[in-house]
Protein backbone atom coordinates (compact mmCIF):
# COMPACT_ATOMS: atom_id res chain seq x y z
CA UNK A 1 0.00 0.00 0.00
CA UNK A 2 1.29 3.08 -0.93
CA UNK A 3 1.33 5.98 1.51
CA UNK A 4 1.29 8.67 -1.37
CA UNK A 5 -2.63 8.09 -2.22
CA UNK A 6 -5.81 7.92 0.26
CA UNK A 7 -7.39 4.24 1.34
CA UNK A 8 -10.97 4.41 0.63
CA UNK A 9 -13.64 3.66 2.75
CA UNK A 10 -16.78 1.04 2.26
CA UNK A 11 -20.45 1.72 2.71
CA UNK A 12 -23.59 0.71 1.49
CA UNK A 13 -25.42 3.12 -1.13
CA UNK A 14 -28.71 2.00 -0.97
CA UNK A 15 -30.57 -1.25 -3.43
CA UNK A 16 -31.47 -1.31 -7.44
CA UNK A 17 -34.84 -1.96 -8.03
CA UNK A 18 -34.15 -5.55 -8.48
CA UNK A 19 -32.79 -5.65 -4.40
CA UNK A 20 -29.11 -5.81 -4.99
CA UNK A 21 -26.72 -3.79 -3.05
CA UNK A 22 -24.91 -1.26 -4.21
CA UNK A 23 -21.46 0.18 -2.67
CA UNK A 24 -19.96 3.37 -2.51
CA UNK A 25 -16.26 4.07 -1.89
CA UNK A 26 -14.74 6.84 -0.38
CA UNK A 27 -11.39 8.50 -0.65
CA UNK A 28 -10.42 11.48 1.41
CA UNK A 29 -6.80 12.75 0.81
CA UNK A 30 -3.87 14.76 3.07
CA UNK A 31 -5.26 17.65 0.30
CA UNK A 32 -9.22 17.75 1.46
CA UNK A 33 -10.13 16.31 -1.75
CA UNK A 34 -12.97 13.73 -1.53
CA UNK A 35 -14.05 11.41 -4.09
CA UNK A 36 -16.94 9.02 -3.78
CA UNK A 37 -17.15 6.09 -6.67
CA UNK A 38 -20.08 3.19 -6.94
CA UNK A 39 -20.45 -0.06 -8.75
CA UNK A 40 -23.01 1.17 -10.22
CA UNK A 41 -21.65 1.92 -13.55
CA UNK A 42 -18.72 2.79 -11.70
CA UNK A 43 -20.29 6.28 -11.04
CA UNK A 44 -17.80 8.63 -9.70
CA UNK A 45 -20.80 10.38 -7.49
CA UNK A 46 -18.88 13.49 -5.68
CA UNK A 47 -15.29 15.34 -6.48
CA UNK A 48 -15.22 18.00 -3.69
CA UNK A 49 -12.12 20.02 -4.30
CA UNK A 50 -10.88 23.22 -2.03
CA UNK A 51 -11.16 26.57 -3.64
CA UNK A 52 -7.75 29.22 -3.51
CA UNK A 53 -10.06 30.68 -0.14
CA UNK A 54 -10.04 26.93 1.40
CA UNK A 55 -13.81 26.34 0.41
CA UNK A 56 -14.60 23.12 -0.54
CA UNK A 57 -17.45 22.23 -2.73
CA UNK A 58 -18.74 19.57 -5.05
CA UNK A 59 -17.74 19.88 -8.86
CA UNK A 60 -19.44 17.17 -10.00
CA UNK A 61 -22.60 16.41 -11.87
CA UNK A 62 -24.87 13.89 -10.23
CA UNK A 63 -27.79 12.41 -8.33
CA UNK A 64 -28.22 11.93 -4.44
CA UNK A 65 -29.91 8.63 -4.48
CA UNK A 66 -29.31 5.10 -6.71
CA UNK A 67 -32.80 5.13 -7.92
CA UNK A 68 -31.97 7.82 -10.10
CA UNK A 69 -28.42 6.87 -11.40
CA UNK A 70 -30.38 3.06 -12.21
CA UNK A 71 -32.14 5.06 -15.03
CA UNK A 72 -29.22 7.82 -15.72
CA UNK A 73 -29.95 8.24 -19.27
CA UNK A 74 -27.18 11.55 -18.93
CA UNK A 75 -24.63 9.16 -18.20
CA UNK A 76 -23.48 11.40 -15.38
CA UNK A 77 -20.32 10.15 -14.04
CA UNK A 78 -20.42 6.64 -15.47
CA UNK A 79 -18.58 4.55 -17.07
CA UNK A 80 -19.73 4.12 -21.02
CA UNK A 81 -19.06 0.71 -22.83
CA UNK A 82 -18.87 -1.41 -24.45
CA UNK A 83 -18.26 1.54 -27.10
CA UNK A 84 -18.65 4.30 -25.90
CA UNK A 85 -20.00 7.26 -27.94
CA UNK A 86 -21.87 7.01 -31.55
CA UNK A 87 -21.84 3.85 -34.12
CA UNK A 88 -23.38 5.12 -37.48
CA UNK A 89 -26.64 3.45 -38.54
CA UNK A 90 -26.11 0.85 -35.66
CA UNK A 91 -23.84 -1.39 -37.42
CA UNK A 92 -20.18 -2.23 -38.05
CA UNK A 93 -18.11 -4.86 -40.13
CA UNK A 94 -15.61 -6.83 -38.33
CA UNK A 95 -13.55 -9.77 -39.81
CA UNK A 96 -16.27 -9.49 -43.01
CA UNK A 97 -18.76 -10.15 -40.39
CA UNK A 98 -21.74 -7.26 -40.54
CA UNK A 99 -23.46 -6.60 -36.71
CA UNK A 100 -26.42 -4.83 -35.75
CA UNK A 101 -26.36 -3.13 -32.37
CA UNK A 102 -29.78 -0.97 -31.08
CA UNK A 103 -30.75 1.90 -32.47
CA UNK A 104 -30.46 4.20 -29.61
CA UNK A 105 -29.97 7.72 -30.67
CA UNK A 106 -30.44 10.58 -32.70
CA UNK A 107 -28.93 14.26 -33.94
CA UNK A 108 -32.39 15.35 -34.11
CA UNK A 109 -34.65 16.17 -31.62
CA UNK A 110 -38.17 14.30 -32.06
CA UNK A 111 -36.79 11.89 -34.45
CA UNK A 112 -36.80 8.21 -34.17
CA UNK A 113 -33.34 6.51 -33.36
CA UNK A 114 -30.97 6.22 -35.83
CA UNK A 115 -27.53 5.24 -34.62
CA UNK A 116 -26.09 3.48 -31.37
CA UNK A 117 -24.50 5.65 -28.58
CA UNK A 118 -22.96 4.63 -25.24
CA UNK A 119 -22.71 0.49 -25.60
CA UNK A 120 -26.59 0.28 -26.19
CA UNK A 121 -29.78 0.18 -24.22
CA UNK A 122 -28.46 -1.22 -21.08
CA UNK A 123 -24.83 -0.40 -21.88
CA UNK A 124 -21.88 -0.44 -18.64
CA UNK A 125 -23.26 2.71 -16.71
CA UNK A 126 -26.54 0.54 -16.00
CA UNK A 127 -24.67 -2.51 -15.05
CA UNK A 128 -23.55 -3.55 -11.35
CA UNK A 129 -20.32 -4.42 -11.00
CA UNK A 130 -18.60 -6.52 -8.34
CA UNK A 131 -16.13 -4.71 -6.84
CA UNK A 132 -13.62 -4.76 -3.87
CA UNK A 133 -10.74 -2.77 -2.00
CA UNK A 134 -7.48 -3.50 -3.01
CA UNK A 135 -4.77 -1.59 -1.13
CA UNK A 136 -5.52 2.15 -1.91
CA UNK A 137 -7.63 1.17 -4.85
CA UNK A 138 -10.72 0.58 -6.10
CA UNK A 139 -11.85 -2.44 -8.22
CA UNK A 140 -14.64 -3.02 -10.30
CA UNK A 141 -15.36 -5.91 -12.65
CA UNK A 142 -18.59 -6.81 -15.18
CA UNK A 143 -18.44 -9.70 -17.58
CA UNK A 144 -20.42 -8.91 -20.67
CA UNK A 145 -21.93 -11.78 -21.85
CA UNK A 146 -21.32 -13.07 -25.79
CA UNK A 147 -23.86 -10.89 -27.95
CA UNK A 148 -24.77 -8.61 -25.00
CA UNK A 149 -26.65 -5.69 -26.83
CA UNK A 150 -25.01 -7.21 -30.27
CA UNK A 151 -21.71 -7.04 -29.57
CA UNK A 152 -19.53 -10.62 -29.72
CA UNK A 153 -17.39 -11.98 -27.72
CA UNK A 154 -17.86 -12.56 -24.10
CA UNK A 155 -15.54 -9.17 -22.65
CA UNK A 156 -14.54 -9.06 -18.80
CA UNK A 157 -13.37 -5.76 -17.86
CA UNK A 158 -11.73 -4.32 -14.78
CA UNK A 159 -12.01 -0.64 -13.62
CA UNK A 160 -9.72 1.02 -11.15
CA UNK A 161 -9.82 3.93 -9.45
CA UNK A 162 -7.28 5.51 -7.09
CA UNK A 163 -7.13 8.92 -5.53
CA UNK A 164 -3.21 9.96 -4.82
CA UNK A 165 -2.49 12.77 -1.84
CA UNK A 166 -0.90 14.82 -5.18
CA UNK A 167 -5.08 15.21 -5.85
CA UNK A 168 -4.59 12.90 -8.80
CA UNK A 169 -7.58 10.72 -9.66
CA UNK A 170 -6.55 7.71 -11.67
CA UNK A 171 -8.95 5.32 -13.94
CA UNK A 172 -7.03 2.79 -15.70
CA UNK A 173 -9.46 -0.13 -17.89
CA UNK A 174 -8.44 -3.47 -18.90
CA UNK A 175 -10.30 -5.83 -20.81
CA UNK A 176 -10.26 -9.12 -22.67
CA UNK A 177 -12.45 -11.28 -24.78
CA UNK A 178 -13.17 -14.77 -25.69
CA UNK A 179 -13.74 -13.56 -29.77
CA UNK A 180 -12.96 -10.70 -31.87
CA UNK A 181 -14.42 -7.39 -30.79
CA UNK A 182 -14.62 -3.82 -30.26
CA UNK A 183 -13.90 -1.60 -26.97
CA UNK A 184 -13.86 1.93 -26.13
CA UNK A 185 -14.64 3.41 -22.79
CA UNK A 186 -14.27 6.41 -21.07
CA UNK A 187 -16.03 8.08 -18.03
CA UNK A 188 -18.60 10.33 -18.86
CA UNK A 189 -18.03 12.58 -15.79
CA UNK A 190 -19.55 16.72 -15.94
CA UNK A 191 -17.56 19.27 -14.43
CA UNK A 192 -18.78 22.42 -13.22
CA UNK A 193 -15.83 24.18 -11.09
CA UNK A 194 -17.58 26.94 -9.81
CA UNK A 195 -19.84 24.28 -7.90
CA UNK A 196 -22.16 21.71 -9.47
CA UNK A 197 -25.45 23.33 -9.50
CA UNK A 198 -24.12 26.72 -10.89
CA UNK A 199 -25.77 27.05 -13.73
CA UNK A 200 -22.88 27.97 -16.70
CA UNK A 201 -19.49 27.65 -17.79
CA UNK A 202 -19.40 31.25 -18.83
CA UNK A 203 -15.68 31.95 -16.87
CA UNK A 204 -14.07 28.49 -17.41
CA UNK A 205 -10.88 28.64 -19.05
CA UNK A 206 -10.37 25.41 -21.41
CA UNK A 207 -7.02 24.98 -23.48
CA UNK A 208 -7.15 21.54 -25.79
CA UNK A 209 -3.51 20.01 -27.02
CA UNK A 210 -4.65 19.31 -30.24
CA UNK A 211 -4.19 20.23 -33.77
CA UNK A 212 -6.91 18.53 -35.30
CA UNK A 213 -10.15 17.59 -34.26
CA UNK A 214 -12.61 15.37 -35.94
CA UNK A 215 -15.25 16.96 -38.53
CA UNK A 216 -18.93 16.00 -38.00
CA UNK A 217 -21.37 15.69 -40.66
CA UNK A 218 -23.60 19.19 -41.59
CA UNK A 219 -26.47 17.33 -42.09
CA UNK A 220 -26.46 14.79 -38.99
CA UNK A 221 -24.10 17.22 -36.58
CA UNK A 222 -23.20 14.47 -34.02
CA UNK A 223 -22.05 11.99 -36.43
CA UNK A 224 -17.75 11.71 -37.54
CA UNK A 225 -17.62 12.87 -41.84
CA UNK A 226 -14.27 10.59 -40.95
CA UNK A 227 -12.06 13.54 -41.98
CA UNK A 228 -9.32 15.09 -39.49
CA UNK A 229 -9.26 18.96 -39.82
CA UNK A 230 -7.22 21.57 -38.89
CA UNK A 231 -8.18 23.02 -35.37
CA UNK A 232 -6.30 26.89 -36.91
CA UNK A 233 -8.71 29.39 -37.79
CA UNK A 234 -11.99 27.52 -36.52
CA UNK A 235 -14.26 27.38 -33.06
CA UNK A 236 -11.49 24.26 -32.35
CA UNK A 237 -8.66 26.20 -31.96
CA UNK A 238 -8.69 25.85 -27.74
CA UNK A 239 -4.37 25.26 -28.33
CA UNK A 240 -4.51 28.33 -26.17
CA UNK A 241 -6.70 28.95 -23.35
CA UNK A 242 -10.10 29.93 -24.33
CA UNK A 243 -12.76 31.61 -22.00
CA UNK A 244 -15.97 29.47 -22.67
CA UNK A 245 -18.27 32.01 -22.42
CA UNK A 246 -16.94 33.71 -25.09
CA UNK A 247 -16.73 30.11 -27.68
CA UNK A 248 -19.79 28.29 -26.61
CA UNK A 249 -22.27 30.30 -29.29
CA UNK A 250 -19.71 30.01 -32.17
CA UNK A 251 -19.80 26.39 -31.94
CA UNK A 252 -21.15 24.37 -34.50
CA UNK A 253 -25.15 25.53 -35.58
CA UNK A 254 -24.66 27.11 -31.81
CA UNK A 255 -25.12 24.33 -29.79
CA UNK A 256 -21.80 24.30 -28.33
CA UNK A 257 -19.63 21.15 -28.90
CA UNK A 258 -19.78 17.61 -29.01
CA UNK A 259 -16.64 17.02 -30.99
CA UNK A 260 -13.90 14.82 -30.55
CA UNK A 261 -9.74 16.09 -30.62
CA UNK A 262 -7.10 14.34 -32.03
CA UNK A 263 -4.22 13.75 -29.04
CA UNK A 264 -1.66 11.91 -30.86
CA UNK A 265 -1.03 8.13 -31.22
CA UNK A 266 -2.10 5.82 -27.65
CA UNK A 267 -0.29 4.18 -25.32
CA UNK A 268 2.26 6.86 -23.75
CA UNK A 269 0.15 9.47 -20.85
CA UNK A 270 -0.18 12.94 -22.38
CA UNK A 271 -1.37 15.70 -20.94
CA UNK A 272 -5.07 16.04 -23.29
CA UNK A 273 -6.23 19.22 -21.64
CA UNK A 274 -6.35 22.06 -18.95
CA UNK A 275 -9.76 23.53 -17.61
CA UNK A 276 -9.43 26.75 -15.12
CA UNK A 277 -11.77 28.94 -12.94
CA UNK A 278 -10.28 31.80 -12.40
CA UNK A 279 -12.80 32.75 -9.73
CA UNK A 280 -12.54 30.17 -7.35
CA UNK A 281 -9.26 29.46 -8.74
CA UNK A 282 -9.42 25.66 -9.09
CA UNK A 283 -7.90 23.98 -12.12
CA UNK A 284 -8.65 20.44 -13.71
CA UNK A 285 -5.69 18.74 -16.03
CA UNK A 286 -6.55 15.71 -17.75
CA UNK A 287 -4.10 13.70 -18.57
CA UNK A 288 -4.89 10.07 -20.68
CA UNK A 289 -3.26 7.25 -22.85
CA UNK A 290 -6.03 7.64 -25.14
CA UNK A 291 -5.93 9.16 -28.76
CA UNK A 292 -8.71 11.18 -28.43
CA UNK A 293 -10.71 13.59 -25.65
CA UNK A 294 -13.98 14.09 -26.91
CA UNK A 295 -15.52 17.66 -24.95
CA UNK A 296 -18.92 17.88 -24.66
CA UNK A 297 -20.73 21.10 -23.20
CA UNK A 298 -24.26 19.79 -21.93
CA UNK A 299 -25.73 21.07 -25.64
CA UNK A 300 -29.53 20.50 -25.36
CA UNK A 301 -29.18 16.93 -24.45
CA UNK A 302 -29.62 18.22 -20.27
CA UNK A 303 -33.09 20.02 -20.39
CA UNK A 304 -34.10 21.08 -16.96
CA UNK A 305 -32.68 17.94 -15.27
CA UNK A 306 -32.97 17.99 -11.54
CA UNK A 307 -29.67 16.49 -9.80
CA UNK A 308 -28.38 16.33 -6.08
CA UNK A 309 -29.03 18.53 -3.30
CA UNK A 310 -32.13 20.14 -5.23
CA UNK A 311 -29.88 21.16 -8.50
CA UNK A 312 -31.46 22.02 -11.44
CA UNK A 313 -29.06 21.22 -14.68
CA UNK A 314 -30.18 23.30 -17.94
CA UNK A 315 -27.99 23.23 -20.79
CA UNK A 316 -23.92 24.22 -20.86
CA UNK A 317 -24.24 24.14 -17.60
CA UNK A 318 -20.99 21.47 -17.08
CA UNK A 319 -18.48 20.03 -19.32
CA UNK A 320 -17.53 16.64 -19.95
CA UNK A 321 -13.66 15.68 -21.00
CA UNK A 322 -14.42 12.35 -22.16
CA UNK A 323 -10.80 10.67 -22.91
CA UNK A 324 -12.03 7.68 -25.91
CA UNK A 325 -10.97 6.31 -29.21
CA UNK A 326 -12.71 8.67 -31.77
CA UNK A 327 -16.30 8.56 -32.27
CA UNK A 328 -17.70 6.03 -34.89
CA UNK A 329 -14.41 4.41 -35.35
CA UNK A 330 -16.07 0.83 -36.82
CA UNK A 331 -17.46 2.71 -39.72
CA UNK A 332 -13.93 5.12 -40.75
CA UNK A 333 -11.76 2.01 -39.56
CA UNK A 334 -8.86 2.78 -42.13
CA UNK A 335 -9.03 6.02 -41.02
CA UNK A 336 -9.24 5.93 -37.44
CA UNK A 337 -7.18 4.48 -34.87
CA UNK A 338 -8.37 0.94 -34.31
CA UNK A 339 -10.73 -0.33 -31.47
CA UNK A 340 -10.31 -4.04 -31.97
CA UNK A 341 -9.63 -6.43 -29.30
CA UNK A 342 -8.73 -10.15 -29.81
CA UNK A 343 -8.51 -13.26 -27.84
CA UNK A 344 -5.25 -13.33 -26.18
CA UNK A 345 -4.69 -9.65 -26.14
CA UNK A 346 -4.93 -7.34 -23.28
CA UNK A 347 -6.97 -3.54 -23.24
CA UNK A 348 -5.56 -0.91 -21.36
CA UNK A 349 -6.36 2.34 -20.99
CA UNK A 350 -5.27 5.59 -18.49
CA UNK A 351 -6.63 8.90 -17.64
CA UNK A 352 -5.88 11.12 -14.62
CA UNK A 353 -7.93 14.11 -13.45
CA UNK A 354 -5.72 16.04 -11.50
CA UNK A 355 -6.95 19.00 -9.31
CA UNK A 356 -5.01 21.82 -8.32
CA UNK A 357 -5.20 25.75 -7.87
CA UNK A 358 -4.02 28.11 -10.87
CA UNK A 359 -0.76 28.97 -9.94
CA UNK A 360 -0.33 32.86 -9.37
Amino acid sequence: MSASAAVPVQDSYGRLSDGREVFRYTFRNSRNVTVSVINYGCVITDILVPDKNGTIDDISIGYDKIEDYEGNPRCFGSICGRVVNVISKGKFVLDDKEYTLPLTFSSLENEAPKHAIHGGIQGFHLKLFSSWIEDDKVKMKYVSPDGEEGFPGELTTIVTYQLTNQNELITEYSATTTKPTIVNLTNHAYFNLQKHDYPNLDDHVLQIMAEQYTENKDDDIFIPSGKLRDVTGTPFDFRKPVRMGDRLKEGPHGRGFFHNFCLGESGPLKQAAILDHPPTGRRLEVLTTEPGMHLYTGCNTIPHTRGKSGAVYEPFCSICLETQHYPDTPTHQEKFPSIVLRPGEHFYSKTVFKFSLIPQ
